[in-house]
């Protein structure tokens, strides 16, 4: 290759990479809908906008729903897998994100479900959990004085420890109301319950939670 085509060939490669950036700066001013749309349409970049937005909020939801973060990441990523195999199903009159939620949430049942079935497994579960890192609110910022983020990083723990032992039926609304701000409309579709028994979980939630975490904070 000459000198002129090698330069001619970069100058190509560039645009090409100038262009497929900024396709992907647009995508992520799409709406959720909208996204769907252009991957359905054939642009494989707008799965990953999809992975982009909902990776970690999933993962953190799962995580609080079964006690353990390296369960949750399997359980997030089959749930990809799943929106891939069979988005084209999605019916594009409901919202996308009740929709990625009900499969993350289904499959975090499924593994309780199944946990319940082998005691030894779920104890070994919940005491690896004990251990982890994650926490379910982020509330640390740097320019905080040491004695408010420690109170910050003892209240969190407190949290954390009052969500884990809430039933499950009740945590998950809690979770996905108070953590997740999830509308009534969509906790109901997400778990498969009306309205009435969202709210009359979400209140006996609240409720419990408010009695779990009281003495841990006096």
């Amino acid at each position: 290759m000459s000198r002129g085509e090698l330069l001619q060939a970069n100058v190509v490669g560039a645009g090409r990479g100038y262009a497929a950036k900024q396709a992907r700066r647009e995508i992520a001013t799409l709406r959720d809908s909208e996204v769907v749309q252009r991957f359905l349409d054939g642009d494989d970049r707008a799965f990953g906008e999809i992975v982009r937005r909902y990776d970690t909020r999933l993962r953190n939801f799962v995580a609080r729903t079964v006690g353990d973060r390296e369960q949750a990441e399997d359980l997030v990523q089959e749930t990809f897998v799943r929106v891939y195999r069979h988005i084209r199903r999605f019916d594009q009159t409901r919202k996308f994100s009740t929709w990625i939620y009900t499969i993350a949430g289904n499959l975090a049942k499924n593994e309780l479900r199944n946990r319940s079935r082998n005691p030894l497994v779920f104890f070994q579960t919940i005491t690896k959990s004990w251990d982890a890192d994650f926490r379910p609110l982020d509330w640390e910022d740097p320019k905080t004085r040491p004695d408010d983020l420690y109170r910050k990083r003892f209240l969190r723990e407190k949290v954390n420890e009052a969500v884990e032992r809430l039933p499950e039926h009740h945590r998950t609304v809690f979770v996905l109301r108070e953590l997740h701000g999830k509308s009534y409309e969509e906790i109901a579709e997400i778990t498969s319950c009306n309205l009435g028994t969202v709210k009359s979980r979400l209140n006996r939630a609240r409720n419990a939670f408010a009695r779990i975490v009281a003495p841990m904070i006096d």
